[in-house]
Formats: C-alpha cells, sequence, structure tokens
C-alpha cells in the first residue's frame, strides 16, 4: 500500500507527515476491527464489538482516489519542464563532406556539424545559420508569438520551428550545452531551492505532524471519559488522524514556485536565484544600463573625422575597425557596419587589451593606438573639440576617439536607436512608485537625449564599470531596494551588489554567474512582465499558505467532534475527502498563477 510505503520513508527521514498520519489511522482502525473480527467470532463475546471494515475499504478507496487526483494536480503545476524536454525533435538531418543528408540521433548531433532544416519543421540544435533565409518562431522557447526573420550569421535555438525556407546550421550547442539544457538545469536548480518563507512553512508543517498526534489522542480518550464507547472514541481519533494534511501546507509553496518558474521560463524569464521572486514586490528603484536596455544598442555610424594631416577620414574608420574586431561591446557593430558598407579593409592590430569601462587598445604598424571615450579624455587631460563633440552627442551620438601614441587623432559618432518598448515600461514603474535610474557608460548629453525622451530624471553618464556598482551601493546604503538591469558582463560588478541582479539580452547566453534573473530577450516589457510574476507568484503563496493553515485550523477540531453538540460530527470517510481536496485545491490555485 503506498500509504504505508510513504511512512516508511518518513520515519526514515526522521520527518513524519502526512503519510505516517494517515498509516497511523489506517492501522489503527484495522487493528481494531481484527480484534472486533476475533472478539465476535473466535472468542463469542456476550457484548458485540463492531469492527470497521466496510468504513477501513471505503475509506483506502477514496485516500487512492484522492492520492491520484493529487498527484495528478501537483503534476499539472509544473510540468513545463517535460514540455520544454519534448520541444527537442529525436533526430537530425546532418550533411556530410558531400552535401548529402544523413538521419542521425540527436545524441550523437556534435558541435560544428552542418545540419539542414527544412519548412516546417523544429531545428533540432542551438547553432548558427550558415546557408538560406528564414523565419523562425520562437514562441514556445522564449515566449515570443510574433516570428523572427533569421540571416545568415544570426542565431538560433534548438527547439524552434523553421518557418519558411529550407536553411542550414552550423551547431553551437548540444546536450548540456543547449539552451533548452542550460534553462531545465536553471530551472530545476532554483525550484529546489528554499527560500525563507518555505523553510518556515515546511517547520509548521513537520510541527503539524505532532499537533494532530496529540489531538487524535486526547479526542479518544476525551470521548472514552465522555461515552464509556471504544468505537465512538476510536472513530474520532482515526478521523483526526486522517484529516490533518501538513502536505497542503507544506506543499504550498514549493508547488507555487514550479509554476512561477516554469512559467518564466517560457516566456523568457529565467529565475536563477528564487529569493529574487521574494524581493521583487518591495522594489523601490530599478536602475538601468542605456546602451541594449534602453536602446537596440544596433549603433549606425554617423560620422567619421580625422583632426590629424597624417591620417584620412577613412584611416581612421579603418583603424578603429582594427581594433573593434576583436571587441564585443555593441559599439563595434556600428563601426564594422561601415567597413563593410564602403569595401575597406583594416590593418593588422595586435596585442589588443580592453581598458575597463573606457574603450579598447592595441597595436597597429608598431604604434600604440586606443579608442576611448570622452571621460577617458577628460580624466587624462587630453585635448578635444568640445564644439564638434557638444554637438554630435546633443543629437544622442555616442562618441569614440582614437589616440595615435596618446594623441586625439580622430572621432566617430554613432547613433542608436531607443526601444520602442522603453517609453511605456518607464511610465508602467512610475505608477507603480518605483524610481527608474539610468547608469551608462556613454557621454552625458548622449545619455540625457535618451533620459529625456524616456522620462528618466537620475541620470548617471560617463561611468566605468565600478562606478555604477558605487551607485548601487550608495541606494542600498539609504534602505532602499535595488534591481539592476544591465548586459551580464560590463554590468556585473552591479548585477552582484543589487538586491537584484538582472541581465537582458542574453540570448543562448543563460549561464551568467552575476544575474539573479535572465531576460532571454531585448525586450525593455519583459522587467514588467517579471515583476508582474513576482507580484502574482508572492500573491498565491499567500494564498497557499492561507488555506493550508486555515484548512488544519478548522478541519482538526472538526474531526475531534467539537460541534457534536450541534450534530456535526465527521466519518472518517468524510475525514478522506476533505483530506484529499486540501491539496488538489492548493495545486489547482498554484496552475492558475498567470505571468501577465
Amino acid at each position: 500500500m503506498p500509504f504505508l510505503k510513504g511512512a516508511k520513508m518518513e520515519l526514515e527521514a526522521k520527518s513524519p507527515a502526512m503519510m505516517t498520519l494517515i498509516s497511523l489511522g489506517i492501522s489503527v482502525a484495522y487493528i481494531y476491527s481484527v480484534y472486533a473480527f476475533i472478539a465476535n467470532n473466535i472468542l463469542t463475546n456476550k457484548v458485540h464489538v463492531m469492527d470497521f471494515f466496510w468504513e477501513l475499504a471505503t475509506l483506502i478507496l477514496i485516500m487512492l482516489l484522492g492520492h491520484w487526483i493529487e498527484m495528478n494536480a501537483i503534476s499539472n503545476a509544473g510540468n513545463a519542464l517535460q514540455k520544454m524536454a519534448e520541444l527537442l525533435p529525436g533526430t537530425a538531418s546532418v550533411l556530410d563532406a558531400t552535401g548529402n543528408t544523413k538521419e542521425v540521433a540527436l545524441q550523437d548531433v556534435n558541435v560544428g556539424d552542418k545540419v539542414m532544416v527544412k519548412a516546417g519543421e523544429k531545428i533540432p540544435t542551438d547553432g548558427v545559420l550558415i546557408s538560406g533565409k528564414t523565419t523562425v518562431n520562437e514562441s514556445m522557447v522564449t515566449g515570443e508569438a510574433k516570428d523572427v526573420t533569421k540571416n545568415i550569421n544570426d542565431k538560433v535555438i534548438g527547439g524552434s520551428v523553421n518557418g519558411s525556407g529550407t536553411i542550414t546550421i552550423k551547431v553551437t550547442g548540444t546536450g548540456e550545452s543547449g539552451y533548452l539544457s542550460q534553462v531545465m538545469a536553471l530551472v530545476s536548480s532554483a525550484q529546489q531551492e528554499k527560500s525563507s518563507v518555505e523553510s518556515l512553512s515546511d517547520k509548521v508543517a513537520k510541527l503539524l505532524f505532532y499537533v494532530a498526534l496529540i489531538v487524535g489522542i486526547l479526542s479518544f480518550t476525551t470521548w472514552i471519559l465522555l461515552t464509556g464507547d471504544v468505537n465512538i472514541a476510536l472513530e474520532r481519533m482515526v478521523t483526526v488522524l486522517i484529516i490533518a494534511c501538513p502536505h497542503a501546507l507544506g506543499l504550498a509553496i514549493p508547488l507555487v514556485t514550479a509554476r512561477s518558474t516554469s512559467l518564466g521560463a517560457q516566456n523568457g524569464l529565467l529565475i536563477k536565484n528564487r529569493q529574487a521572486l521574494e524581493v521583487a514586490k518591495k522594489v523601490d528603484v530599478i536602475m538601468m544600463d542605456k546602451t541594449g536596455t534602453l536602446t537596440e544598442g544596433n549603433f549606425s555610424v554617423s560620422t567619421y573625422k580625422s583632426f590629424s594631416d597624417d591620417y584620412t577620414d577613412t584611416e581612421i574608420l579603418e583603424y578603429m575597425g582594427s581594433l573593434e574586431k576583436n571587441s564585443s561591446h555593441p559599439l563595434s557593430i556600428g563601426v564594422l557596419k561601415k567597413l563593410k558598407e564602403l569595401n575597406l579593409n583594416t590593418p593588422l592590430a595586435t596585442d589588443i587589451t580592453t581598458i575597463a569601462g573606457t574603450g579598447i587598445e592595441g597595436t597597429i604598424l608598431t604604434k600604440d593606438v586606443k579608442i576611448v571615450s570622452v571621460a577617458y579624455l577628460n580624466r587624462h587631460a587630453l585635448d578635444y573639440d568640445k564644439k564638434l563633440f557638444s554637438d554630435l552627442s546633443s543629437k544622442g551620438n555616442s562618441v569614440s576617439f582614437l589616440l595615435v601614441e596618446n594623441k586625439n587623432v580622430g572621432i566617430v559618432a554613432q547613433g542608436d536607436q531607443i526601444k520602442p518598448e522603453a517609453k511605456s515600461m518607464i511610465e508602467a514603474l512610475k505608477k507603480q512608485g518605483i524610481k527608474p535610474v539610468m547608469l551608462t557608460g556613454d557621454n552625458r548629453q548622449a545619455a540625457a537625449v535618451v533620459a529625456n525622451h524616456l522620462g528618466i530624471e537620475d541620470v548617471h553618464a560617463e561611468l566605468l564599470p565600478e562606478d555604477k556598482e558605487k551607485i548601487v551601493r550608495e541606494y542600498k546604503n539609504k534602505g532602499l531596494i535595488v534591481m539592476m538591469v544591465g548586459d551580464g558582463v560590463n554590468d556585473a560588478p552591479s548585477l552582484v551588489r543589487a538586491d537584484i541582479g538582472v541581465a537582458i539580452g542574453a540570448g543562448t547566453d543563460v549561464a551568467i554567474d552575476s544575474a539573479d534573473v535572465i531576460l532571454v530577450k531585448s525586450n525593455p516589457s519583459d522587467i514588467l512582465h517579471f515583476l508582474t510574476l513576482a507580484k502574482n507568484t508572492s500573491r498565491k503563496m499567500i494564498q497557499n499558505l492561507w488555506w493550508g493553515s486555515g484548512y488544519n485550523i478548522v478541519a482538526i477540531p472538526l474531526a475531534a467532534g467539537v460541534l457534536s453538540f450541534a450534530g456535526i460530527i465527521l466519518s472518517p470517510a468524510i475525514g478522506a475527502i476533505f483530506m484529499s481536496f486540501s491539496t488538489v485545491i492548493v495545486a489547482i490555485n498554484a496552475m492558475l498563477l498567470k505571468i501577465k
């Protein structure tokens, strides 16, 4: 019988709970019924002793049915992980050296293999598009309902659906290194963590076992003294043991967490640290990096100019391109795009290193070359055309300077677009009483243009990564709860320092240690979706805790017979129905959790 097996496991773990209570109730009723049978049929007592065999059979049937309903409800509350695991096809069409395809089991596909995917097929692995053009439906992976256009060199996610054309991808991630596997591992890890509220809930659930046991013994003793009838007393005790449900209280939080983290993963919100869900409802300030969070981060060069007779305008662009080839910063995209557009070549750059929060440097034709921001020039008292800089930055351009042997020889200005969802997101934060703050390494004028458009009043510009971390710390020292949203790499110190660190636009790179929450897409609206998910999660937890606690507070005294004077007496079978459905209600309530 599953109840006896469950009780054995609970006792071996030194954590008696619901299964132990049920087993005690069933065992007591069964042993007494065996005694009654022997007394009536073998010892032939003059006084007939009533047995509980019929009631016991009914009780066990109801308990098994209730347990099945309960387990089904619990499974449905957090089965998104299983659904994600089923997104990947079992095989892939791998291209060989001659260009022919061969169906290969997914586990045998390796990084670097070339895979052909026809229209309508699921993309079997993470990869980079190397042939063809298509649209991809990533809704089951990221929650993004609209199709996404994919061109050469664009990344694709395993499990998404290829829409309109036959494509070839080069595999970049399979098995545990694939996006879906990483997401499932993150969600599973988050679900196994225990929050402070859950720890308290667990302690109360464990205590409830002893409360039910004591109340059961007291009710037996009381009814024996009041009626002298063992059958009545035994029925009360068994009903108390059966109706008590530590399970409802113990599952109140885990079921909501399972639903919340799974729902988040399906919508591109990956919760790495469960505490973030509890803290988010108390957030006072949200600090955001400008580039990539509030703006597209898809720069285009608007101006490039030489200040030196030794270099032409195009050479300024070429020198910058030599260094930017080795950079992952969004500003490199615009320079490289412009070089390709003009069909320009770049000289060889060596010894390339990053200047933290400021730029990049290397050696070109034996000369030391740097790409730096205006903040670097100001800190090192280097001269520049302030009027030209002001004119360019006042239009919202991000401006970079080229230094050769520490001499300012040229300038490149790049424009960026504000994300269409950013303004409504900022307005929504203000309505919720949350203060938006911009932290950026860009120049003050460019930052001001974006901030004024979005309605952000608190702006900090020309910052190094350590400056951002310092500002986060200052706000926290004022007693404010701070959430930081950034790119997970350049903003790592401030993400770690904040009460909640959120990495936005991670794409398939979900292994970001500095973040508590990862937003797969670069959509600012997902910041609001995370806050909504956190608040709804908290609300469901409270509802389940009230139900789990309230049910036991009411049910146990009723089972003991405190209202018997009013004719209200619960049988063990009714107690079994109540107990089973108490957990089902908790599970159903968790399943009703929504993200929007």
